[in-house]
């Protein structure tokens, strides 16, 4: 708190900024000297506050006191509080000037951007969340707290991934882009660090901006639905001991079906032809996975070369249908049929029947040209939580058919919105129930417990009785599936702008899915997670793009490798944090037992594999 800005008054376009730090100094950097600043003085109390109780924190963590959670839970409060009155002084100031009269309009109007991109800095930022982060650490002391924690130490190692890579991504931030000074006077040395320092706070809170508005989070929605895709593809391989590479080869197979079906299927089946559209995807991408598993199943061949090759051959017949009104065979030159008129290469319209529609013209029922989004999905999905929580029996069903009559009921309720046109589509939901068919199927199902058999180890399924090679052709047939319907975005969807195959259909979204998968930690939710995270940086990529002159997109594509670099290397985490030793097995190492003394009550030697972790200590176990 000491050290960063506590808050900016006011931006500019260019990012330059007036900088407010906690002792009341005001670091002006912007070209408009003479714009008054709202009131700080409550803000300021409150951060001196909140810097007070986080200093008690610090010494009741340090004496290891049961109290400390109090006072860490209390400096989240107290700077969450300081955020709120900064924001209504800013909006205060914003109302004040729309209503000077002396003012013309452009500047009013930018006047009031300038106060509205102001707010909290890592001020305040980070005390926040270091008060939550104390809160936890003395609530872990409890034993239902450190239960539910414990539940959720598989997100130790993305969680750390992501914290790495965005210390790595400001260290680059602070080398690549100079400091924002559009004064004119010179900074001192500790201007200079207040203004960098705000230059890291900047981007970061700019790439994940997108969450707090409608509209960017549509935006960011869009994006990530073909990575919800891809990153089911490739976790559901991981899961079951493969790895897909293929993906983007699946899914352009999975758009060329679906572009066959949705132009040239009878129009006279309505919105069957889009069911078939849909089906015709998913079996495209099917198809093209399942190759790879029949040849590593009866051959022993490596998936990854295979689906690596099937790629190129995926694109050629991309290029060949669409990229040329003709092609020469046997000396002869023949038209090609799929290809629309016109120098573009892409496919022809499809059906209405076969397209998916906005998901804002599906959820509107305003009336009278106003946009109103209805209540219904939401409804029905918080329902479905609940009632899946309470009931015992038969949950899933008696969920899904609670969810089901409350959001018919509940459908014509609207909210009224202020957004523009968005292309999300209803791929996004076909993507939600994909990632839900996962969860089913892999652990709810035997033949989901088979392909995780197989998956953590071949030999002691097949001795089990379960067919691997069954199995691995199932597997990359699903997981090709998935990828498939990822082309329905594209095709059926139009998040192109047109509802056609085009060739320039990114298909690279197939490898990111390799980054969603690990940071997702290969479940559903994980995949599910991530691809909105990818997909809200890369949104927000656009503001830096446009403000920031040395940093760019790429800043994006820095923060993707780090995560995946950082997960690969399980956050630099020690085994003894991410699976640490049984309860039991601790407790006997306390007592200096071994685990066999645990029921004997007899003490023992104490034995080397005490501080191993619990996946050694099995493997050891079971040799």
């Amino acid at each position: 708190m000491l050290l960063f800005p506590l808050a900016a008054l006011g931006r500019g376009f260019s990012a330059d900024a007036v900088l407010l730090h906690i002792t009341g100094s005001v670091l002006n950097l912007t070209s408009n000297q003479q714009a008054p600043l709202p009131p700080t003085g409550t803000a300021l109390a409150l951060a001196w506050a909140t810097l007070g109780t986080l200093l008690v924190t610090l010494a009741g963590a340090w004496q290891r006191q049961r109290w400390f959670w109090l006072t860490g839970l209390l400096t989240f409060g107290l700077a969450t509080a300081a955020v709120i009155v900064l924001g209504g002084a800013l909006d205060d100031q914003t109302k004040r000037v729309l209503a000077d009269t002396t003012l013309r309009p452009g500047a009013k109007r930018q006047l009031g951007n300038f106060y509205a991109s102001g707010g909290m800095n890592l001020g305040l930022f980070l005390p926040a969340l270091a008060g939550l982060i104390a809160a936890g650490a003395g609530l872990s002391a409890r034993a239902w707290w450190w239960q539910t924690f414990n539940r959720m130490r598989s997100l130790l190692v993305p969680a750390a991934a992501i914290g790495l890579a965005v210390l790595v991504g400001a260290v680059v931030v602070l080398i690549v882009q100079p400091s924002i000074n559009q004064s004119g006077a010179p900074m001192s040395l500790w201007g200079a660090w207040l203004a960098k320092s705000d230059l890291v706070y900047f981007v970061y809170s700019t790439l994940f901006a997108p969450v707090t508005a409608l509209n960017p989070l549509l935006d960011s929605l869009k994006l990530a639905t073909p990575l919800i895709f891809t990153g089911l593809s490739v976790a559901f391989a991981f899961r079951t001991g493969l790895f897909n590479i293929g993906a983007p080869g699946q899914l352009t197979m999975g758009a060329i079906a679906a572009m066959l079906v949705g132009v040239y299927g009878p129009a006279s089946l309505g919105y069957g032809l889009l069911a078939l559209s849909v089906l015709a995807a998913a079996a495209g991408g099917a198809l093209w996975g399942a190759i790879p598993g029949l040849l590593k199943a009866r051959f022993g061949s490596s998936e990854v070369i295979n689906t690596i090759m099937l790629n190129y051959i995926a694109s050629a017949v991309l290029v060949f249908l669409i990229g040329s009104d003709s092609f020469p065979f046997l000396g002869r030159e023949y038209p090609q049929p799929l290809k629309a008129p016109g120098s573009n290469p892409q496919s022809e319209l499809l059906h209405g029947e076969a397209q998916l529609r906005p998901l804002l013209e599906v959820l509107n029922v305003g009336q009278n040209g106003q946009v109103a989004l209805s209540i219904g999905l939401l409804v029905a999905l918080v329902a479905f939580v609940i009632v899946r929580l309470l009931v015992r029996k038969n949950r899933s069903l008696i969920a899904l058919a609670v969810a089901a009559a409350l959001g018919a009921l509940t459908w014509r309720i609207g909210i009224p919105v202020s957004v523009t046109g968005s292309q999300l589509n209803g791929a996004f939901l076909i993507a939600l129930l994909c990632a839900a068919g996962f969860g089913m199927l892999m652990w709810r199902t035997a033949a989901g417990y088979a392909l995780r058999a197989v998956g953590l180890s071949p030999k002691a399924a097949e001795y089990g009785g379960i067919s691997v090679a069954k199995n691995t052709i199932l597997a990359m047939t699903i997981a090709g599936m998935f990828a498939g319907l990822a082309g329905t975005h594209y095709v059926n969807g139009g998040a192109l702008d047109e509802y056609r195959l085009k060739q320039n259909m990114p298909v690279n979204v197939g490898f990111d899915g390799i980054a969603v998968a690990l940071m997702g930690q290969s479940t559903p939710a994980g995949v599910v997670a991530s691809s909105v995270l990818f997909g809200t940086i890369d949104t927000g990529a656009v503001s830096v793009t446009t403000k920031l002159a040395k940093v760019n997109s790429d800043i994006v594509t820095v923060l993707k490798a780090l995560i995946v670099l950082f997960i690969a290397a399980g956050g630099f985490l020690s085994r003894r944090v991410t699976s640490p030793p049984p309860p039991a097995l601790a407790a006997a190492a306390a007592r200096h037992e071994t685990p066999a003394a645990v029921e004997t009550g007899t003490p023992l030697t104490p034995q080397p594999n005490v501080g191993q972790a619990s996946e050694d200590i099995t493997r050891e176990g079971n040799k």
